[in-house]
């Protein structure tokens, strides 16, 4: 059976996240169904993670086996003319028996993006938390970086969710605006249930002055969900890196790269 990694992105807004469930429909799902009309048999698809219903993902990595012969640049076209226009196969490849989409990825990015204007945009919809409250960035970068490092993240996870451990690991946490858009990007080498939504929620506390940037490393080490601040909604959620060092991978995003670097400018320069 051969192995295959697929590099996707999709808009999360008509799915209940990632996962395959009984009664909902689901990225995962769609997928699988989508795949299993290509190779004529039934597929199981490993997926990086389990993205939220509502949440986007500007990456995302899976895996299946396959007794098909079908080449795997040919794949893409193939499944992303059996899917809906919200999902789309960006890349195919052959990789190793031991690949797992989950297992392997080292670390994964998160974006979260706020519209913050007093006026929304309908184009933002469900893309972007719509915050009409002007949020200040220079207080949110510190708290944001008061996440960095190892540390028991349970005071932002949500309540009744179980795992083995609740300590991870986050390698930066950084906040940036671009006119009315902020951005909070954060990178760890894992993320517990609603984590990246709850920093939001608390970063965006810190901004309003309900806490100080500095009071955040006593939040964690204390573990109370409610002294953090709130789980903001998933619509402006993107899964946006991820990290493998799977050779095919790693070659597909140093091709992409080169695209967007050689592309040719439009005449307006936009």
């Amino acid at each position: 059976m051969r192995n295959i990694a697929l590099r996707l992105m999709y808009v999360g807004t008509n799915y209940h996240g990632w996962q395959v469930q009984k009664t909902l429909v689901t990225v995962g799902e769609t997928l699988e169904k989508a795949l299993s009309l290509v190779t004529e048999h039934p597929v199981k698809a490993v997926g990086c993670g389990r993205t939220d219903a509502g949440v986007h993902a500007e990456e995302y990595v899976a895996n299946f086996r396959t007794a098909s012969t079908i080449p795997a640049d040919r794949i893409p076209l193939a499944v992303n003319a059996r899917l809906p226009d919200d999902i789309v196969v960006r890349y195919a490849a052959d990789v190793g028996e031991e690949f797992n989409a989950i297992a392997s990825c080292r670390k994964k990015e998160y974006t979260y993006r706020i519209y913050n204007s007093k006026i929304r945009n309908p184009f933002y919809v469900n893309r972007a938390y719509f915050y009409p409250r002007h949020l200040d960035e220079t207080v949110m970068s510190r708290a944001a970086s008061m996440f960095e490092g190892t540390h028991d993240f349970r005071a932002v996870r949500a309540t009744g969710s179980h795992v083995k451990t609740t300590v991870r690991t986050v390698h930066y946490c950084v906040v940036e605006r671009r006119g009315p858009l902020v951005e909070l990007r954060v990178c760890a080498d894992g993320f517990l249930y609603n984590m990246v939504r709850a920093i939001t929620g608390t970063v965006i506390y810190a901004s309003e002055g309900k806490l100080a940037p500095d009071e955040i490393p006593g939040i964690l080490e204390r573990g109370v969900r409610t002294a953090a601040g709130p789980t903001v909604p998933p619509g402006g959620l993107y899964m946006t890196r991820l990290w493998y060092d799977e050779p095919a991978l790693s070659a597909e995003r140093e091709t992409a790269a080169g695209l967007f670097e050689n592309a040719p400018l439009s005449e307006s320069g936009e």
